[in-house]
């Protein structure tokens, strides 16, 4: 269903894998893809140049291998982000996507001098059912109550859990206020229906506060306040029905509401019920916090997981694809032409074998940490064989490479796969972002104590707002989205936290839209003694 709320049959149970099973079957067929890899590197070191082809078919397989295993970690990574924004109960969106939709709400009837109600529901008797009939029969009620109070909504409304046994419906579209007395009446008359929870015959009620955009509020935070106001007068004259929010429930508060339901003759009774409620709703929701707060921090350890899968499966794939699309359109006479790409070729494989293994281990990658494997290395050598390894792709979309590096060897101590990983994304990103026939300049500067690489480019540049930004997980300026070709705003991320594994930094500047854009990746120069360990 299209709604927000559960659909009529109950809870939403996802059709989709769990994340932890989701996580293995990709783990599975990185494992399968890397042994694929292995016996496809060993064969290709076995081949000369004008044998190459023989080994075409195979990478393609695994190129169209790895961009399944891409777009299964992509799929998951949907699934994810729709499940951290549910109720774990009751399955309808939580109070972090609620807050989202009530800001749309306010920016769209703001814009169009619109009205839209926010109601406060609180269930009444909640504590009976949890103390005579168990806790597992109070979150059968409010299952059953969250599918009710869906269906008395449209699917372009918006119902949440609050917190306990509270819940709020965002209700959109109103000409005045008064047309939210039937969408009350209509959820009270939802909940009124013969229930069982258990074998046990239950009533279900609650009572309503309802907050007017933007009589009662022009903010989320007010509406919502104010919707609770207006719930508790409701539920101390009497249970089961519903109340607009009036200045006054500001100033009475739930001091006086709470004086109102005690009154009478057994005031300090009933009083010490509400503390003694109050208690256990407050314990309840500390739980309930910490497991949400266990679960969040899970599922994103499974995002990450998932957003490195598909990045690192397809960034190597560029130049591969490239390279045997060449391979399989060109001229097998033309021996350096070919030689050439077998370098390419093998260099990838090489490099999707690697990070593929380190996929593999989930420890790292739940720990946020991939490791670096340290050595001294000619960093003009690198970036040379960076570019040459992208060249197909700049000669694809009819751009030119200009290389600005010293005549001589420049060494730094460093992980040349993960480097490699850094400069050719960086390199990737402004060909991207780059018209056809457009100049990218790879520049490398050595200095007093560090190694200074620059990518710029005369493309559609970064706007100012959007610059601290981009080095975000999942981060796409909204500009660059047509240039992206299905990537996913990891890239960046990635380059930003193999630069600092290495002890370096990385800044973006861009002069504005259509300005072009520079990274300049910084490297300290330490000598291995001086080098992190190896993570």
């Amino acid at each position: 269903m299209s709604r927000h709320s559960p659909s009529r049959d109950g809870p939403p149970a996802s059709e989709s894998r769990p994340p932890a099973a989701a996580r293995n079957a990709l783990q599975t067929a990185l494992a399968r893809l890397y042994d694929e890899l292995e016996h496809t590197r060993t064969a290709l070191g076995s081949l000369s140049g004008t044998d190459l082809k023989e080994a075409n078919a195979g990478l393609v397989i695994a190129a169209l291998r790895s961009d399944a295993i891409a777009e299964d970690a992509l799929r998951s990574l949907s699934e994810l982000a729709h499940r951290s924004h549910r109720d774990l109960l009751t399955g309808i969106p939580n109070r972090a996507l609620m807050q989202e939709h009530l800001d749309a709400a306010i920016a769209t009837s703001r814009r169009a001098h619109a009205h839209f109600a926010v109601f406060f529901v609180d269930f009444d008797h909640f504590r009976q059912v949890n103390r005579g009939l168990g806790h597992a029969a109070g979150d059968k009620l409010l299952q059953l109550g969250a599918l009710r109070l869906g269906s008395a909504i449209r699917d372009s409304d918006t119902l949440s859990r609050h917190g306990g046994d509270e819940f709020l419906a965002l209700v959109t579209g109103l000409d005045t206020p008064g047309d939210a007395v039937p969408v009350a009446r209509k959820m009270l008359a939802a909940l009124a229906e013969p229930a069982s929870v258990g074998g046990h015959p239950l009533v279900l009620s609650a009572s309503i506060g309802i907050a007017i955009y933007p009589e009662d509020g022009e903010d989320a935070a007010t509406l919502v306040k104010h919707a609770d106001a207006a719930m508790y007068r409701s539920k101390s004259s009497a249970p089961g029905g519903f109340c607009f929010f009036r200045e006054s429930d500001t100033s009475a508060g739930r001091t006086d509401s709470t004086a109102t339901v005690a009154a009478g003759a057994a005031a300090a009774a009933r009083l010490d019920d509400l503390r003694e409620a109050n208690t256990e709703l407050l314990m309840a929701a500390l739980k309930a916090q910490e497991e949400e707060l266990q679960l969040r921090h899970e599922q994103q350890r499974q995002v990450r997981f998932m957003a490195m899968v598909a990045h690192e499966l397809r960034h190597p794939l560029t130049p591969l694809k490239l390279a045997t699309d060449l391979l399989a359109d060109g001229d097998s006479r033309d021996s350096d032409a070919m030689t050439r790409l077998h370098a390419i070729i093998n260099q990838q494989v090489a490099h999707m074998s690697r990070v593929i293994g380190d996929l593999l281990d989930g420890t790292r990658i739940h720990a946020g940490k991939l490791k670096l494997r340290r050595q001294t290395l000619d960093l003009v050598a690198l970036l040379g064989a960076v570019a040459e390894g992208c060249r197909p792709m700049f000669l694809r979309r009819q751009q030119s490479l200009r290389l600005a590096l010293p005549p001589g060897p420049v060494n730094f101590y460093g992980d040349p796969v993960r480097l490699t990983q850094v400069f050719g994304n960086l390199l990737d990103n402004a060909s991207k972002y780059s018209p056809e026939g457009g100049e990218i300049v790879l520049e490398l500067c050595p200095g007093a104590g560090t190694r200074v690489v620059t990518v710029s480019d005369a493309g559609i540049g970064i706007a100012a707002d959007a610059l601290e930004a981009v080095f975000g997980l999942f981060v796409q300026d909204e500009r660059a989205a047509p240039h992206a070709q299905g990537g996913i705003g990891v890239g960046l991320a990635v380059v930003r936290e193999l630069v600092e594994a290495h002890g370096g930094t990385v800044t973006v500047s861009s002069d504005g839209i259509d300005r072009g854009s520079r990274f300049v990746v910084t490297l300290p120069d330490g000598a291995p003694d001086d080098a992190a360990p190896p993570g």
